[in-house]
């Protein structure tokens, strides 16, 4: 008498526990903050022979 009282029932109860998932875009806009700040130095050194080459006969 039981499980006849149960068996519609149960579907119902299976039905009822589903997890449910929403899938919803955010109400505030998505920022991406990129305050980088880059510093590079470069260091050249040369020859004292090449550098007086180029100072008295210029590069071209």
């Amino acid at each position: 008498m039981l499980k006849r009282l149960l068996l519609p029932i149960l579907p119902l109860v299976l039905i009822a526990c589903t997890p449910t998932v929403q899938v919803a875009a955010p109400k505030e806009p998505i920022t991406v903050n990129l305050n980088v700040k880059i510093q590079h130095e470069i260091y050249v050194k040369v020859d004292k022979e090449v550098d007086e080459l180029f100072s008295e006969q210029g590069l071209f």
